[in-house]
């Protein structure tokens, strides 16, 4: 492998390193997506044999959760080989046609980057807990018990108990903030700096176009191991555990979120410089301080690109308050930066049965908050499925493979019901995920949404993500363009997006019952093919229940 600190190639300046600005991405689970050889599994080929379908839809790139070899504990969270894939998900060769097939479909290509931790049966853990002398005995997280036995502080694991797990050949304990069995590296050491480097030029020099990088805020720790103080019970929220966990009850200064991740976050962005157009979106883990660490983190354009908080991914319904609140707090820390927001991915509650179904019209309900979502400024994210409408599987206990999920079953019923295979044909078998028994059930209710079930039906969610998203195409204002709001009241949320000489007022109608807004008149001129029919009145706009309007105003 070639070093990190040696550059192999030149920026393009004919090339739009911009692209990411913007930019909507199409999350792909592999292991649910589309199973090419009958094993219950979804797998690299078979994502190619879907690429044209999510081309179709009019999204910028694909972001695919991770493939690498792996003992699969944590589903591929916990890897044992940064630079291989998996033979469940198939080869390397595999990953490579992949991404050929991706760009000619005019497609870019993000995976899932696993830095702050490794799988326990890694190559560098089993050196460091080999010893305290090896070469590698300073690569991941140590520390000795206290005088009485005990963990070296009051640290917690999200998955439930201690964040920190007895080793008998060390006597030692390690930093898990996660699973026992995905240790955390230490990225104190410059060393492991270097070596998480190299690990992002092996994909960047297969053509990779970008990174999500899982939990980013988690990558240092306080060197002094402090304990973390308590958190009031009046401060405490469910954004980034569930209410059932008890690591909601301390405020996570010393474990997480630390100052020195800038410095590293900057090596980061500069080997991405090198390359012609490659970008990067952190996970920002952090219920008391998550647009703060986005701003920190994006700031100044020289370290990542762009970041996601869970302020829209929390169980709290998304309402037209906390949509202005969230985006003037995030353009009052982070004048400079970008976020890429998100209603779905596979940590979370499908929206469609987080917040769509206690209302009148599902359906319509999802259509207004998806064109809202691909509205704000920002880059966007899509996980799959959620162009469909689907709801979360109920599984029984029986079914769930999330370690999460069996932990705290059955308050919380873990990440699984959002995992569930992608429904392709109604009336075949699982779906048409998969001719074998699927790792997850596919849920009969599934199957009525399917693609081939909404595909070409105008009325369908799935048409209303390729109508909005070509939209969207045609305006640049709402991919780059700044945002500015206008005074609404009730379930009403209304907004101008500006880039250059275009402006766009877009209007929404979170709710069931017909509004009005007030634009302060002006002639308002509609525009096309977004396929919504608010009405333009005298300087105002009238909304059906889940309605929306897009135009200008002269």
């Amino acid at each position: 492998m070639q070093s990190a600190l040696k550059a192999t190639s030149r920026p393009d300046p004919a090339v739009d390193r911009d692209w990411w600005r913007g930019a909507v991405i199409y999350q792909i689970y592999p292991r649910s997506y589309q199973d090419s050889n009958d094993d219950g599994i979804g797998d690299l080929k078979g994502i190619v044999r879907r690429l044209p379908y999510i081309a179709s839809l009019g999204v910028d790139a694909i972001w695919i959760s991770p493939f690498f070899k792996s003992p699969m504990k944590d589903f591929g969270y916990d890897v044992s080989d940064y630079c291989d894939v998996d033979p469940m998900f198939g080869t390397l060769a595999d990953f490579d046609a992949l991404v050929a097939e991706a760009h000619r479909l005019g497609l870019k290509v993000m995976i899932d980057e696993v830095l702050s931790h490794t799988a326990d049966i890694h190559p560098w853990f089993k050196e460091s807990r080999s010893s305290r002398s090896n070469p590698k005995a300073d690569w991941y997280v140590w520390a000795d018990a206290r005088p009485d036995g005990t963990p070296p502080n009051n640290w917690l694991s999200i998955f439930g108990g201690s964040a920190w797990q007895w080793d008998t050949s060390r006597q030692q304990y390690y930093l898990h903030n996660f699973l026992a069995e995905q240790p955390d590296l230490n990225f104190h050491n410059a060393e492991v700096q270097d070596a998480l480097l190299d690990v992002t030029r092996f994909w960047l020099e297969r053509g990779v176009d970008g990174f999500r990088l899982d939990t980013i805020n988690f990558y240092f720790h306080s060197q002094g191991l402090e304990n973390n103080p308590p958190l009031p019970p009046e401060e405490r929220n469910d954004q980034t555990a569930p209410a059932v966990n008890p690591y909601n009850y301390q405020d996570h200064i010393y474990d997480k979120s630390r100052p020195e991740n800038l410095g590293f976050l900057e090596r980061f962005r500069a080997l991405l410089d090198e390359y012609p157009a490659q970008a990067a979106v952190g996970e920002v883990g952090d219920s008391q301080r998550g647009l703060e660490v986005v701003a920190a983190y994006t700031a100044g354009g020289k370290r990542v690109h762009m970041c996601y908080s869970f302020d829209f991914l929390a169980p709290e319904k998304i309402s037209a308050a906390k949509v202005r609140t969230v985006l003037e707090a995030f353009g009052k820390v982070a004048s400079d930066g970008w976020s890429c927001w998100a209603f779905s991915n596979h940590d979370v509650m499908r929206p469609a049965s987080r917040w769509a179904a206690s209302e009148a019209d599902p359906t319509a309900y999802l259509k207004v908050i998806s064109a809202l979502l691909m509205s704000l400024r920002g880059s966007v994210c899509l996980y799959q499925g959620e162009e469909l409408g689907l709801g979360e599987a109920d599984l029984s206990f029986e079914d769930l493979q999330d370690p999460y999920g069996i932990r705290f079953w059955p308050e919380f019923k873990g990440r699984d019901g959002c995992r569930t295979p992608m429904v392709w044909d109604a009336s075949a078998k699982n779906g048409g995920f998969s001719a074998a028994k699927p790792w997850l059930p596919v849920p009969g209710k599934h199957l009525s949404q399917a693609v081939n079930v909404q595909q070409g039906d105008a009325s369908s969610l799935l048409e209303h993500y390729r109508r909005f998203l070509a939209f969207r195409r045609q305006h640049p204002a709402l991919a780059k363009g700044d945002i500015d709001f206008i005074e609404s009241a009730g379930d009403t949320v209304a907004f101008t997006r500006r880039e250059g000489n275009e402006r766009v007022v877009c209007v929404f109608n979170l709710g069931s019952k017909p509004a009005e807004v007030d634009l302060g008149g002006g002639s308002l001129q509609p525009l096309p093919g977004h396929g919504f029919s608010g009405q333009a009145g005298s300087g105002s706009i009238r909304l059906g229940g889940y309605g929306a309007w897009f135009g200008r105003i002269d």
